[in-house]
């Protein structure tokens, strides 16, 4: 075994640069370090996955650190006897006290000299309190672009995980409101035959130097129970897909007995998901709640292909609605792979919404445009009235962006661009624009109607999602996603040609009492016909309507946002004497 860390920013000759959280791990897989497969066990995967992790952090910290969740991690491949595992971490962001790093693991077959990917994943640690005080982290600073583009995503991904616990659990709650009863089969498997029970006692060798256990050996006894119970189910070997987001509630230490329970919740055609407990406990104290993990396994044939699974017959009550539950947790799963897993160039210009895939859906909106964001090679097209038009083509892509200054604050500029029913006030290409409902407190969803760009054609109309945030910190702009849903209660009208948005808004960054506003756009068939003229320089509409969008940020700089003045009035209304 080999684990290596970066030494600090200084670049060696004929090395490029290196990020200094920087931590690579290289391991070459034994037979103590695979199942009956002849596979790495996943569960020794995980604990290599959160070592590497945890030394990444502990290098940008200064201190001890212990794992506070990790992410959704999907498996794209196994790993056999022989081949050599590589894990890279490093901090994407540090935060107040915590921190996200990221982990790529990759695999190599060194008598092919064949590499691929294993998986991706996410991590956040928590700095320890010192002797001191509480841990105050230093800020990271992004030197590449792509450090930059995980820098600005972290803060979303931050967001996601935040809300991540209670969104699932209403949208469970609803979910399974609407499936009904269990449906019964006579040749099921009962589910009780899958549920597992076992204890570990937390030795030296399984706790850090802080004496806290390690997060990934909680995470390998967890899949080694889920494991057992899913092969009961099957009566054959089962492969780890996938393990769904996961949070730390409370820690263990060196003589805690941790006692992990499982059972498989559901099957599906070609899948399982089983679900996991940790509880620990010393002498005679009640069991404390670790941690609970959903785990999704596949049997695979000769060919690699996912068998077909028996089904299983839920336990009463709890059981039944555990059932209920795993269906509405896969449809959140598809949605996740269908919308997050995809590159941007792959993905449909509309995708359907619905509260189930909400959170996806607004953090692929922000991340598209946090992405063009972080670009760095557009091409300056035209100048004019301090407004700069840039273009870029890349992949058979158009992309745009147009640039200016205002002296109006980011804070203000942000409550007025983002409010997108104002923009009928300034940009000739709104001609009108409704609320349709409210997506969640930062994310609305607008119907949008437009002119023809052409004398005598039908208008078009976009059902936009809108999807606003606030920085993390001062280096961080206010930012305003917009991109293309659909929604059943919306169809196509035969008034209006239904366009598209891609990915679009506004990033609003404030620097020496100037106000930068970008505006970008991935060009679509449905935005190309409004901009054609301003990209080959025959037209400065844009630079029109950016002036004018100038002009009516300084006239309502000192104007109340539309929220706060509703909020005043809501507040005045109850204020008032009986």
């Amino acid at each position: 075994m080999t684990s290596e860390e970066a030494k600090g920013p200084a670049v060696e000759i004929g090395e490029a640069y290196r990020n200094p959280t920087e931590v690579k791990m290289s391991q070459i897989v034994l037979p103590c370090h695979s199942n009956h497969c002849g596979e790495l066990s996943a569960g020794q995967l995980l604990k290599w996955m959160d070592s590497t992790a945890c030394l990444s952090a502990e290098r940008h910290a200064g201190c001890s650190c212990v794992t506070a969740s990790v992410d959704d991690i999907h498996f794209e491949h196994t790993i056999g006897v022989g081949n050599v595992v590589t894990i890279i971490a490093k901090v994407n962001r540090a935060f107040t006290s915590s921190m996200e790093v990221g982990i790529m693991v990759t695999c190599e077959d060194l008598y092919t000299d064949t590499h691929w990917r294993v998986c991706q994943a996410f991590a956040t640690f928590v700095a320890r309190r010192t002797e001191t005080g509480k841990v105050q982290l230093k800020p990271l600073t992004p030197h590449t672009q792509l450090e930059q583009m995980e820098y600005s995503l972290a803060a979303e991904r931050r967001r996601m995980r935040l809300i991540h616990a209670e969104i699932i659990t209403d949208l469970l709650s609803s979910s399974t409101a609407q499936l009904g009863e269990c449906r019964e089969y006579q040749d099921a498997v009962p589910a009780e035959r899958t549920r597992v029970e076992s204890v570990e006692l937390v030795l030296p060798p399984h706790a850090n130097h802080q004496v806290s256990t390690f997060g990934g050996q909680i995470m390998a006894w967890m899949e080694n129970v889920a494991t057992i119970s899913a092969s009961r189910l099957c009566n054959a070997h089962p492969t780890l897909r996938s393990i769904d987001m996961f949070h730390f509630r409370g820690p263990s230490h060196i003589g805690d007995r941790l006692v992990l329970k499982s059972i498989v919740n559901n099957a599906f055609r070609h899948s399982m998901e089983v679900g996991v407990c940790a509880e620990a406990y010393q002498g005679g104290e009640p069991q404390r709640h670790i941690n609970s993990a959903f785990m999704t396994f596949e049997v695979l044939d000769a060919n690699r292909k996912a068998q077909t699974l028996p089904r299983i017959r839920p336990e009463p009550v709890d059981g039944k609605r555990r059932y209920q539950e795993a269906i509405a947790r896969k449809k959140i799963r598809l949605d996740r792979k269908y919308i997050i897993s995809r590159k941007q160039n792959e993905m449909p210009l509309s995708v359907p919404w619905d509260p189930s895939n909400q959170m996806y859906l607004s953090y692929n909106n922000v991340s598209a445009l946090k992405l063009m964001d972080t670009i760095n090679n557009w091409v300056l097209t035209s100048e004019k009235n301090k407004v700069r038009l840039y273009t870029l083509e890349e992949n058979q892509t158009l992309c745009f962006k147009v640039e200016m200054n205002v002296s109006v604050s980011a804070e203000q500029t942000f409550h007025l661009l983002s409010d997108l029913g104002r923009r009928t006030e300034w940009d000739r290409h709104y001609q009108a624009c409704e609320v349709i409902m409210p997506a969640d407190e930062d994310d609305t969803i607008y119907r949008v109607r437009t002119p023809s760009p052409r004398k005598g054609g039908k208008g078009q109309d976009f059902i936009l999602l809108a999807s606003c945030r606030e920085p993390c910190d001062v280096r961080d702009p206010y930012l305003i996603a917009l991109r293309s849903v659909t929604l059943p209660t919306h169809p196509p009208t035969p008034d209006y040609n239904r366009g598209e948005v891609l990915c679009a808004g506004f990033t609003i960054l404030e620097s020496s009492n100037v106000t930068k506003v970008t505006y970008y756009n991935q060009a679509t068939p449905g935005v190309i016909p409004y901009i054609s003229r301003d990209i080959v320089g025959l037209s400065s509409s844009f630079s029109s309507a950016f002036s004018a969008c100038s002009d009516f940020l300084e006239a309502n700089k000192d104007s109340l946002p539309t929220c706060i003045q509703q909020g005043k009035n809501t507040g005045d209304t109850f204020n008032k004497e009986p």
